[in-house]
C-alpha cells in the first residue's frame, strides 16, 4: 500500500496577548518570513485590529478570548486556549510574552515542544505581591518550556539572577532595513546605499527628504526647528514621563526644541504635556516619523530589548536610551558614550538631548553608523533564520532542512 511522504514543513503555533506594541510587531515578522518559506503558520490572539492585518497577509489566525492583565478570566483563557491547540494540532507552540508565555505553558504542559519568549520579564513590570507570584511562576513554568528566547544576553542573565531554570537561547530582535530606511535625500550617501534602486510608498524611499517628511506630519514647523521623537506605548514601562520631567530643561538649553509622542497607551490622560509637546497616538506607519526626528529618544525602566531605537536607527537617526536589558547590546560602540543615561534619571537625559541636539555634524555621524549597525547586527532575516534553526533543533531536522527562506519581504506592514 502507498504511503503518502510525510509533509516536511512543520505546523507552528504563535501564542500572543498583547496584540499591539513591540511584541506584535515580532510575531508579525516572523509570521511574514514563515509564511514566506511555505511553513504552515497559526496566530492564536484576541481578535483586534492586528489579527486583521495577519489574516490580510494570508496568515491563519485563530481567536483567542484573553484579557492583557493575569486575573480570574486565567483558568478559562487557559481552557479555550487547550481547545484551541487541539484543533490546531501544531508541531510546536511558540508564545510570547508574560500573559501568552503564562496561559500557553498552562494549556499544553510539555506535551509538544513548546518555545517561551519573554520579551521583558514579567516580574519586572510589577511589585509587592504581585511581583512574587510572577516571579514564582516563571521558576515554575520554565519546566514546560523546550527552550526560553531571551532577545538580549541581559534578559537572560536577569533571569538566571532570579533563579530561573530555563534552557536558553539568545536572539536578538531584528527590524527591515527595507522598510525602515533614511528618507532620501540628493545630497546624503545614505540614499545610494541599496543597490535595488528607490522605492515607492510611505516609508518606503518615497522621493522626498526628511524635511518635506518633517512638513507633511508637521505643518508649520520649519525644518531648523528641533525636533525629538519618542515612539512608544504609553505606560510606564516606556518612561514618557520621566522624558517630560526632563523636558524643561531641554527647552532651557534649546528654548524651540518640538517633542512629540507616537503612540497610545493606559497613560495617555495622565500624562500632562506643555505646549512645546505633542501628543498624536497611535499611528499605521511610524517610519515617517523616525524620518523626520532630529533625535528619538526612549526613556524605559525595563526592556528585553526594544524595537523602536532598531527601528530609529535604520532610519539613520541616533537615539538615547536608558541603560535597561538590552539597550546597551543594541548600541554600536560608537554611540554608547553619547546615548545611553541611567533608568529614571530626567537629568541625565536632559543633558544627553542637548548635547546631541546642539551637535548637528556628531548627530549625523552616529546616525550613519546606527543605520550600518542595524544592517550588520540587527537585520530581520537575521532573526527569522535563528528562529529557524532554533525549530530545526527542537523538531530534530537537521541542518540541511528549508524552514525559512534566504530572503524575504515585509508583507503584514505595508
Amino acid at each position: 500500500m502507498h504511503q503518502s511522504a510525510p509533509d516536511p514543513w512543520p505546523r507552528v503555533l504563535h501564542l500572543t496577548q498583547p496584540v499591539d506594541g513591540g511584541v506584535a510587531r515580532v510575531v508579525a515578522d516572523l509570521a511574514a518570513a514563515q509564511l514566506a518559506a511555505g511553513m504552515r503558520v497559526t496566530v492564536g490572539c484576541p481578535e483586534s485590529r492586528f489579527a486583521d492585518r495577519l489574516r490580510s497577509a494570508g496568515v491563519d489566525v485563530r481567536t483567542w478570548r484573553a484579557t492583557r492583565a493575569p486575573g480570574p478570566s486565567l483558568v478559562g483563557e487557559v481552557r479555550r486556549l487547550a481547545r484551541l491547540v487541539a484543533e490546531v494540532r501544531p508541531d510546536l507552540v511558540h508564545a510570547h510574552s508574560a500573559k501568552a508565555g503564562l496561559a500557553g505553558r498552562l494549556a499544553v504542559r510539555g506535551r509538544i515542544p513548546t518555545v517561551f519568549q519573554p520579551h521583558a520579564w514579567s516580574f519586572e513590570a510589577v511589585g509587592g505581591v504581585t511581583g512574587a507570584l510572577a516571579l514564582r511562576w516563571e521558576r515554575h513554568g520554565a519546566r514546560w518550556a523546550h527552550r526560553t528566547v531571551c532577545v538580549s544576553e541581559a534578559e537572560r542573565e536577569t533571569g538566571l539572577r532570579a533563579g530561573i531554570d530555563g534552557r536558553w537561547s539568545v536572539i536578538p530582535n531584528g527590524v527591515d532595513p527595507h522598510r525602515f530606511r533614511p528618507a532620501p535625500d540628493p545630497f546624503s550617501a545614505l540614499d545610494c546605499e541599496s543597490s535595488s534602486g528607490p522605492r515607492s510608498g510611505p516609508g518606503h524611499g518615497a522621493r522626498s527628504d526628511a524635511g518635506a517628511v518633517r512638513a507633511a506630519l508637521l505643518p508649520g514647523t520649519g525644518p531648523r526647528v528641533p525636533l525629538v521623537v519618542c515612539v512608544g506605548r504609553l505606560c510606564r514601562q516606556k518612561g514618557q514621563d520621566v522624558l517630560l520631567d526632563a523636558w524643561g530643561a531641554v527647552r532651557a538649553r534649546v528654548p524651540d526644541a518640538r517633542l512629540v509622542l507616537v503612540g497610545d497607551g493606559p497613560d495617555r490622560d495622565r500624562l500632562k504635556p506643555p505646549a512645546s509637546v505633542r501628543l498624536v497616538g497611535a499611528v499605521a506607519d511610524v517610519v515617517p516619523w523616525y524620518q523626520a526626528a532630529d533625535l528619538v529618544v526612549l526613556p524605559s525602566r525595563w526592556e528585553g530589548m526594544a524595537l523602536a531605537p532598531l527601528e530609529a536607527m535604520a532610519c539613520g537617526r541616533p537615539v538615547v536610551v536608558t541603560d535597561v536589558d538590552g539597550a546597551r547590546e543594541s548600541l554600536p560602540l560608537a554611540l554608547r558614550p553619547h546615548c545611553l543615561v541611567p533608568a529614571g534619571d530626567p537629568a541625565a537625559l536632559a543633558a544627553a538631548v542637548v548635547r546631541l541636539l546642539l551637535d548637528p555634524p556628531l548627530r549625523a555621524s552616529l546616525g550613519r553608523r546606527a543605520r550600518r549597525h542595524i544592517q550588520s547586527a540587527h537585520d530581520a532575516r537575521h532573526t527569522a533564520a535563528a528562529v529557524a534553526d532554533l525549530y530545526r533543533d527542537l523538531l530534530g531536522r537537521g541542518p540541511g532542512a528549508r524552514v525559512v527562506p534566504t530572503e524575504y519581504r515585509e508583507s503584514i506592514h505595508s
